[in-house]
Formats: C-alpha cells, structure tokens, sequence
C-alpha cells in the first residue's frame, strides 16, 4: 500500500537521523521546484550537512524561486552561520527577494567582511545589487571593496553600487 508523504513530513525528514531519509527528503524537494519554497529554511539548514543530503538539498534551492517575505529574518540570522553553504544560500535567497529584503541590508553588508569566506561575501554583493535603492545604506562597504584582490568580488561590488544608484 502506497503512503502519500507531506510537505510538512518531507520537511521534518530533511533533518532526521536517518541518512536515507533525509536524501530522499531532499531529492522529493529538488524535483518540487518552486512548491518547495515553504521549505527554503530547512533546505539551507541541509546544505551544513556533507554528501548526498547536501547536494539535493542546494538542487532544490537552485529552482526554489524567491523565498516566504517571512522567512527573510532567519536568512539574514543565517549570513553568519559556520556552514560556507548555508551562508552562501541564505544570501542567495535574500537577493531573490529583490527590494522586498530591505530590512536585510545591514546584515548583508556585514556578511561582505573579509572575515568571511569568498563565495558569501561575492553572494552578499551580488544580493544587495538585487536589492538595489533601499541598500543605500552598504554602499560605503561596497564601495571599499572596488579595489578587492579578488576581481570577481570587486566586479560585483560594482554592479551593486550600480543598481543601487543608477
């Protein structure tokens, strides 16, 4: 007899003890694509995790859309976290929200610290591009980093500061 899963027990699965249930957790969620958005949370909680979990879960994310308005604090509490992925999808996801994530500028911009790692702090310059007008307020920290050494960092930093003040 086949037993029909929830989202909501899908979600619950993304961070059970069970390897096997969380990659099949994660892999139902990749192929929801854009319904799988009410779990953008706990997808990028996934990604702190190593092997198959994390790969599915950061599949889902790629096709996951913008996330919940709601969910826009915990990303921005997420910017710090330990997990290189995490940080990286939390800051991904805050860009999807375009202006919507206004409220977020500030922790972006922290997350732009050379402290960081690379691909967050070049995810946080790119998110605050999307953010555009309302990131007024990071444009001193983007602009100190037009003179990073990583050109990639220094190239995004300036496509922000563009679409900030077009």
């Amino acid at each position: 007899m086949n037993q029909v899963v929830s989202l909501t027990e899908w979600i619950q699965q993304l961070s059970s003890g069970a390897p096997t249930q969380r990659i099949a957790a994660a892999t139902h969620l990749a192929r929801l694509g854009t319904g799988a958005q009410v779990a953008a949370i706990p997808l990028i909680a996934a990604c702190a995790a190593n092997g198959e979990t994390a790969s599915w879960a950061a599949e889902a994310l790629e096709s996951l859309g913008p996330p919940a308005l709601t969910d826009a604090h915990a990303l921005a509490e997420m910017l710090t976290s330990e997990s290189e992925e995490s940080a990286y999808w939390a800051a991904t996801l805050l860009g999807r929200l375009g202006p919507s994530a206004a409220a977020c500028v500030a922790a972006l911009a922290r997350a732009l610290a050379p402290s960081r790692p690379l691909s967050v702090r070049q995810r946080a310059a790119w998110a605050l591009g999307k953010i555009g007008g309302a990131a007024r307020s990071a444009q001193p920290t983007l602009q100190s980093l037009m003179h990073e050494s990583d050109a990639r960092l220094a190239r995004l930093a300036q496509e922000a500061l563009a679409q900030i003040d077009p």
